[in-house]
């Protein structure tokens, strides 16, 4: 596998956009989870509550039990402890629904801050890298099972841009199907260039029959 380009210009610029690209998703990670913690301690209050609610139903509940057990104004007694627990036991509910509720909010601005700029990132940076990396390695295994130049100049003259095949010659094409070695060996290094690989040394022509 090549990740880098052969060429020294190409590949400190892809390591550059690496390193930047890299480190705009940590940024966005961090900004992610400073923003979900931030967020998050907003759930105190829900604690603060929820623990009040419990203690005072426990308070309520507990007298109530107490009082309940005196003969014959038992019952009358107990009531109105029994609604104070009631109300103890919502106010505890809703503690919890507040935690509950600022912990959704909190992930969903922790994600929704670091994914949308993350994913831009990694369509503009990584996609390209990847293309290119598959490009360039696959290249390179065809040069080790032996393709010839001529086949990289092939390649050269149906996908590079006519402006850039004529800077090699008026008519590439028919520079290719003569076997000229010196427009073959340019066609080829104009593939292999936009592919990030160099031809290896001693990498010959194969005149093809034409």
């Amino acid at each position: 596998m090549q990740l880098y380009s052969d060429f020294p210009a190409r590949r400190t610029r892809q390591i550059v956009s690496d390193v930047i690209a890299l480190a705009a998703i940590a940024a966005w990670v961090w900004l992610g989870v400073f923003v979900y913690q931030l967020v998050i301690q907003l759930t105190d209050f829900g604690v603060q509550m929820e623990q009040a609610g419990a203690g005072f139903r426990e308070t309520m509940t507990e007298a109530g039990d107490n009082l309940g057990g005196v003969p014959i104004i038992g019952g009358g007694i107990r009531a109105p402890f029994d609604s104070a627990s009631e109300a103890g036991a919502a106010l505890e509910a809703a503690g919890l629904s507040q935690q509950q509720s600022v912990q959704q909010l909190a992930t969903g601005l922790g994600i929704g801050i670091a994914v949308l700029p993350i994913a831009m990132i990694l369509i503009i940076w990584l996609i390209p890298r990847l293309r290119f990396v598959r490009r360039a390695s696959a290249t390179k295994a065809q040069l080790r099972t032996g393709a010839s130049l001529d086949l990289l100049a092939l390649r050269a003259l149906s996908s590079q841009k006519l402006a850039t095949l004529a800077k090699v010659d008026a008519d590439p094409l028919a520079g290719w199907r003569r076997g000229d070695a010196v427009i073959v060996r340019s066609l080829a290094e104009l593939e292999l260039k936009a592919s990030g690989v160099r031809i290896p040394v001693g990498t010959q022509s194969v005149r093809h029959e034409g």
